[in-house]
Parts: C-alpha cells; sequence; structure tokens
C-alpha cells in the first residue's frame, strides 16, 4: 500500500513563499505519476503541477507556471513543491497525489494524501 502525507502549509503574505512537502510510504514513487492538486473553497480539485513516468517532465498549471517548482527528492521518497510568488488565489488546500499508472498529469489518481492548507493573505 502506498501512503502520501503532506505538509509546509501555512499562512504567508502575497508574494512570499511556502515550500510543500508529500512524505510517501508503502513503495517508492519511482514508476508512479505523481504530483499536487489543490482546492479551493467553492471551487472543483485542479491539478497544480505534476511528474509524468512517461517522459520525466514536468508540467504546471498555467496560472502557476513560472512560480511553482516542482521536484523530488529520491533518498528520501518524497515529492515537493516550491511556491514562490504566492497570490490570494492561491489559497487552497493542496494535496499530493500518485497513480501506478502513466495518467495524464490532470487525470484521476488513485492515491491521495490528507491535504495541507496554504493561505495568501494579507
Amino acid at each position: 500500500h502506498l501512503q502520501l502525507v503532506e505538509s509546509g502549509g501555512g499562512l504567508v503574505q502575497p508574494g512570499g513563499s511556502l515550500r510543500l512537502s508529500c512524505a510517501a510510504s508503502g513503495c517508492t514513487l519511482d514508476h508512479y505519476t505523481i504530483g499536487w492538486f489543490r482546492q479551493a473553497p467553492g471551487k472543483e480539485r485542479e491539478g497544480v503541477a505534476c511528474f509524468t513516468t512517461n517522459d520525466g517532465g514536468a508540467y504546471y498549471l498555467p496560472s502557476v507556471e513560472g512560480r511553482f517548482t516542482i521536484s523530488r527528492d529520491n533518498a528520501k521518497n518524497t515529492l515537493l513543491l516550491q511556491m514562490d510568488s504566492l497570490k490570494p488565489e492561491d489559497t487552497a488546500v493542496y494535496y499530493c497525489v500518485a497513480d501506478p499508472l502513466p495518467i495524464s498529469c490532470w487525470g484521476r489518481f488513485d492515491y491521495w494524501g490528507q491535504g495541507t492548507q496554504v493561505t495568501v493573505s494579507s
């Protein structure tokens, strides 16, 4: 079984930065499609960033492109999301996601973490 636990969320002012971590256990994230989703109050969940197994490339929601960076620490079996130049619109619960199949970055993931709250406010 694969379990995902997010951490690093919190309150930050507009223009600030946060670094989210997703610790995976039970399985290695190698060969998994992995990424981050978020859900703001009253809105549907949306994909934020993702690594694919097909090409290993990183893909981003257009509104976060250039501000967020997805990465992984293979030694720690951990997925990371560096968020810079944060905006109030980035306020949401952020979820780490993974799937053993080479699915679309914005597809239906099988495994989800519990979420970590990110609040961007003055």
